[in-house]
C-alpha cells in the first residue's frame, strides 16, 4: 500500500467492548476510607419514593475500565477538529473556540429566561445588535431570531408569507421549488399548507424564467429558491425571476444555507427576495453537528413585519428615572467599567398581526451569543473575506479535478462544486465507493447523491477555512481513487479497508436499528 495512504492515517485504534461486556461481579470505580461518623440508614435520608431497590445488570468496573472505555470510543470518531470535512459548511465550519468560551461566560450561560428585563439588559441588546447586524448583512428589514434551526426557519417564514397573503384576501394555494432545492423546502411547504410544483432547471443549472412564466400565477404564493443553488451556481436571473413573481402577486422566499458564498458580495434582499432563513451554523459557525441546537433567524422585508413571531428584542430610550436607576450615559465606576447606554432594551410582545410563538421563550440564545461574537471578529471586510476563500478554494478543486471526474455543469461554482460519477461508472465503481475509499485516505466523504437532479453526484464544498495543503492532499486522494478505479476498480469497490468500521448494511442500519445493548440469554 502506498505510504501516503497509511501515514497519518492509520493511528493506534484499541478493540472496545460494550461496557457491559467488561463487567465483573464485585469490581468498584471507587474506593472509599473507613467511615469515621455513624451509619445512618439510606431511607431515614432519601424519600422512599426515590429509592431504587436494585439496579439490574448495572455494569461493575474499575474506574480505569470507564475512562479507557469512553476515551476510545471517542477516538474512533471523526470531526472537525481532527481533519478536513468536505461535507461542507452544513454543520462542519471550524468554529473558533474564543466563541465557545464567550458563550460560557456566565453573565450567558447561567442567565435564566425569567430574568426579568431590567437585569437582562445586556442579553437583549446582544439580540437587539445581532438582529441590525443580520439585516446589514442580508438587506431585509427585520429579523426573528426564534427559529431553533434552518427547516424551522423555512417553516416560520412561510407561516409569515401566509399570513400576509391571508391579510390580503387570499392565502393561496401552491408553492413554486426549483429541482436544485434543498430537499427541507417541499417539506416546509407542505407543513404550511401549500401543494408543491417543481420546476425544471435548464441546461446550465438555473431557473429558466421563460418556463416559470408557464407556472407563475394568482395560485403561487411564493417560490422557494437557493441562491447560489445547490450546484454551487448563482441563479443568473435572479432579478428577473423576482419580477415575474413579484408581478402576479407572489412572493420571493430565499434559502439561505448557502449564505456564506455571498457575504459582503450581494444581499438577498436587494435581490428582490422577501423572506431568507440565515443557518447561523453554516455561516455564522455555531456548532451544529450531531443534531445539537441550532438556529435558523429569518429574515423578511418591512410588508411582512407585523407577522413576526413573538416577542422581538426592542430598544427605547430610558426615562429619567432609569437614568438615575440604572445609568445614563456610557462610562465607567470607580475601577469598575459599566455598560450604561441611553437605551432600555426590552422584549416586544404586543404584535397583534403576529404568527404567535415559534419556539420556546427567545430561541437558542446560546447560538446568537456565538454568531454574534463571529461577526463582531470578522468584520465587515472579514466578512467579506469568508466568502471570497470559500469561492476560491471551490473553484480550486473543480479546477484540479475537472479532468478526472465529470462535471455535470461545466462553469466556475461559488462556494461548492458538484461532480459525478460517469467517468468511473465504466469500471462499475459508484459514488458510494469513492466516497468509502476516501476514508482509506484520511478524508471524511463529501455529501453524495445530492443534489438529486445529477445522477451519482459528489458535492464538495472546502469551506473557507482549509489551507491550500489541506486542499492538495484532498485532491491528490481524489486523483489516486480516480487512478485506482481506473487500473484496480475492486480496490475502490471493497473499500474501506483501514477505518474501525468498514462497509455497513445502512439500510437495516436504518430500518432496525440497535440502540441499546440487551444481554443475551442462552
Amino acid at each position: 500500500m502506498p505510504m501516503k495512504e497509511t501515514v497519518g492515517t492509520k493511528g493506534l485504534i484499541y478493540n472496545e467492548d460494550v461496557i457491559f461486556e467488561k463487567s465483573v461481579e464485585g469490581r468498584k470505580a471507587y474506593s472509599l476510607p473507613a467511615l469515621d461518623v455513624p451509619e445512618v440508614e439510606v431511607r431515614q435520608l432519601i424519600p422512599e419514593e426515590y429509592i431504587r431497590e436494585e439496579v439490574s445488570g448495572f455494569p461493575e468496573v474499575s474506574e480505569v475500565d470507564v475512562i479507557r472505555h469512553f476515551v476510545r470510543l471517542s477516538q474512533w470518531n471523526y470531526a472537525i477538529d481532527v481533519g478536513f470535512y468536505p461535507l461542507g459548511s452544513c454543520t462542519m465550519k471550524y468554529n473558533p473556540k474564543v466563541h465557545e468560551d464567550i458563550a460560557r461566560l456566565p453573565g450567558f450561560a447561567q442567565i435564566h429566561p425569567y430574568q426579568p428585563e431590567e437585569l437582562a439588559q445586556g442579553a437583549i441588546r446582544l439580540m437587539y445588535e445581532l438582529e441590525k447586524y443580520l439585516c446589514e448583512i442580508s438587506g431585509m428589514d427585520r429579523v426573528s431570531l426564534q427559529p431553533a434551526a434552518g427547516a424551522h426557519g423555512e417553516l416560520t417564514g412561510l407561516m409569515m408569507i401566509r399570513a400576509y397573503l391571508t391579510s390580503q384576501g387570499n392565502p393561496r394555494k401552491k408553492v413554486i421549488i426549483p429541482d436544485s432545492a434543498h430537499g427541507t423546502n417541499p417539506a416546509s411547504s407542505t407543513l404550511c399548507g401549500y401543494e408543491v410544483i417543481s420546476l425544471k432547471s435548464n441546461d446550465r443549472g438555473c431557473i429558466d424564467p421563460d418556463l416559470l412564466k408557464k407556472v407563475m400565477n394568482e395560485e403561487v404564493a411564493a417560490i422557494m429558491l437557493t441562491n447560489p443553488n445547490t450546484l454551487g451556481l448563482f441563479e443568473e436571473h435572479i432579478l428577473e425571476i423576482a419580477r415575474i413573481v413579484h408581478e402576479k402577486g407572489g412572493l420571493v422566499y430565499g434559502d439561505g444555507a448557502n449564505l456564506n458564498a455571498l457575504l459582503g458580495m450581494a444581499r438577498p434582499g436587494d435581490m428582490g427576495i422577501d423572506v431568507i432563513q440565515f443557518n447561523l451554523h453554516k455561516t455564522f459557525t455555531t456548532p451544529h453537528g450531531g443534531g445539537g441546537p441550532g438556529a435558523g433567524p429569518v429574515g423578511i422585508k418591512s410588508h411582512l413585519v407585523p407577522f413576526m413571531p413573538v416577542p422581538t428584542p426592542e430598544r427605547r430610550e430610558k426615562t429619567e428615572e432609569e437614568k438615575r436607576t440604572y445609568g445614563g450615559m456610557g462610562g465607567s465606576t470607580g475601577d469598575r467599567p459599566v455598560a450604561r447606554t441611553p437605551y432600555f432594551y426590552y422584549l416586544d410582545y404586543n404584535r397583534p398581526q403576529s404568527i404567535g410563538k415559534v419556539r420556546a421563550f427567545y430561541g437558542n440564545f446560546g447560538m446568537m451569543v456565538r454568531a454574534y461574537c463571529y461577526i463582531r471578529t470578522m468584520g465587515a471586510e472579514g466578512l467579506k473575506q469568508v466568502s471570497e476563500n470559500a469561492v476560491i478554494n471551490a473553484n480550486y478543486i473543480l479546477s484540479q479535478l475537472r479532468d478526472v471526474y465529470h462535471l455535470p455543469y461545466d462553469r466556475y461554482c461559488k462556494h461548492e462544486c458538484v461532480f459525478s460519477d460517469k467517468y468511473q461508472l465504466k469500471n462499475d465503481v459508484k459514488t458510494l465507493d469513492i466516497a468509502k475509499r476516501l476514508m482509506d485516505y484520511g478524508f471524511h466523504p463529501p455529501t453524495i447523491y445530492f443534489p438529486l437532479i445529477v445522477h451519482g453526484a459528489l458535492m464538495i464544498e472546502p469551506t473557507e477555512t482549509e489551507s491550500k495543503e489541506t486542499l492538495d492532499r484532498f485532491i491528490e486522494a481524489m486523483r489516486a481513487i480516480a487512478k485506482e478505479a481506473e487500473e484496480k476498480p475492486e480496490v475502490v469497490r471493497s473499500a474501506p479497508h483501514l477505518p474501525k468500521v468498514r462497509r455497513l448494511d445502512e439500510t437495516t442500519a436504518a430500518r432496525k436499528p440497535k440502540l441499546r445493548w440487551k444481554k443475551e440469554v442462552g
